[in-house]
């Protein structure tokens, strides 16, 4: 003779290591916490450059070759599509770099799944701070002359630096912060 559901709810109440749920809810919201914490565990282990938001952004103003943007408030990307600007803070730093990938000038996306930028074209990836990490492209991604300007930042659209030609100056194109 089989216990009924109930006999096995009363029987499982004299043992602490009990696993059956003594209602649809407890076992639904017991389920749910064990997926929610494996969830948080493994969010947890990756880089948080794969959660990097990206918003579209416009100059606050310009005045010859310079482009003054305010300062991100956390890390994240943000695109100016009409000065062909990539605005990144991220890691305590932030960096202003072409939206062109030096390989052939396509367009640069951001790329969850590589946590980084990538080109659509030849399928280069690069860091967040712009390091190239594979593909056809034959540097970083060049990056633009930034300065802190009072509450903003400021860049110069006309001093752009290349990774193999102005090693130096690329890498102090960056504003620690």
């Amino acid at each position: 003779m089989s216990e009924s559901p109930a006999d096995l709810h009363e029987s499982c109440d004299a043992t602490p290591d009990c696993f059956v749920a003594k209602s649809r809810r407890d076992f639904l919201r017991d389920s749910f916490l064990s997926v929610a914490g494996a969830m948080i565990a493994v969010g947890a282990s990756r880089s948080t450059a794969f959660a990097m938001p990206l918003e579209f952004t416009a100059a606050r103003s310009r005045a010859g070759g310079r482009r003054s943007y305010g300062v991100p408030a956390a890390d994240g990307a943000q695109i100016d599509k009409d000065n062909q600007v990539i605005l990144v803070r991220w890691a305590g730093a932030i960096y202003a770099f072409n939206l062109s990938c030096p390989h052939q000038n396509a367009a640069l996306r951001w790329d969850d799944k590589s946590g980084g930028f990538s080109c659509p074209k030849h399928h280069s990836i690069f860091k967040p701070d712009g390091e190239k990490v594979e593909g056809r492209a034959p540097r970083g991604m060049d990056r633009f002359a930034v300065t802190k300007d009072g509450s903003g930042v400021s860049v110069d659209i006309d001093r752009l630096y290349r990774e193999d030609d102005d090693a130096a100056l690329w890498e102090a194109a960056v504003i620690r912060v």
